[in-house]
């Protein structure tokens, strides 16, 4: 998923990992907020979309107090009506007190395993990050394995890539619906994202994110790497 050359970012690894699992990004949007003179609502309950007379949202309401807007951007769960389910995902959340076995000791690891190794219709997906990350105590490891949902037993399903954990401390299993939007954003000036699959290395993410970006504001993402100025840069410093 990622070229060999770029592996010597992030200490070796091409990740780049925000402390305290995604929790700085909120923080990032509430800054950014802050200086543009902007309106931030952080964990407001029951937030609707409201919508003018022609059908384009025009604001967000929560407790009574409403967000004025142009355009909104939201996952499926806000606006339900604009989506449509196109599978399931099955996830399995290991607490654990040692790295993954026959990962070299490694608090950062990645592991797909082909859906033609396991029998599968699409491939299974195993990350471990640890206290290294601000995301667990000192000495624990979080674990993940995940799968495009293929049946309703989830503990059955996912065992090839628990199977590579070794012992855990605590299991938790988790199966959720996905869906993607079915909406026409000129239409109702509503950008809705697809939800989260089954992988762990967040690249449909991000391409989601960069579609998503051009729909709002015309404009292309380049995201190109010069390797030889980050090469000259990082000699020289």
């Amino acid at each position: 998923l990622y070229s060999e050359s770029l592996a010597r970012f992030q200490g070796g690894s091409p990740y780049i990992y925000p402390l305290y699992g995604l929790g700085e990004l909120p923080q990032g949007f509430a800054r950014l907020s802050a200086v543009y003179g902007g309106t931030y609502m952080l964990c407001k309950p029951e937030c609707k979309v409201e919508f003018d007379m022609e059908g384009k949202a025009c604001g967000v309401t929560s407790e009574g107090e409403t967000a004025k807007c142009k355009k909104v951007v939201c996952d499926p769960s806000y606006l339900t009506n604009k989506v449509r389910k196109i599978g399931k995902v099955a996830r399995a959340i290991a607490i654990m007190s040692h790295p993954i076995p026959n990962t070299n000791e490694s608090h950062s690891v990645q592991i797909i395993l082909p859906q033609k190794q396991l029998g599968r219709n699409s491939d299974m997906y195993v990350f471990c990050c640890s206290y290294t990350h601000n995301v667990a105590p000192k000495g624990k490891f979080i674990a993940f394995v995940s799968a495009e949902a293929e049946s309703d037993n989830i503990q059955s399903e996912l065992k090839p890539g628990i199977d590579l954990l070794g012992p855990v401390d605590e299991l938790f299993f988790d199966m959720y619906d996905r869906y993607e939007p079915v909406n026409e954003p000129s239409l109702d000036n509503c950008f809705i994202s697809t939800s989260y699959d089954a992988t762990t290395h967040f690249e449909t993410t991000v391409t989601d994110v960069l579609n998503m970006y051009t729909m709002i504001t015309g404009k292309a993402i380049d995201l190109t790497v010069d390797l030889s100025a980050a090469s000259a840069a990082e000699e020289e410093y």
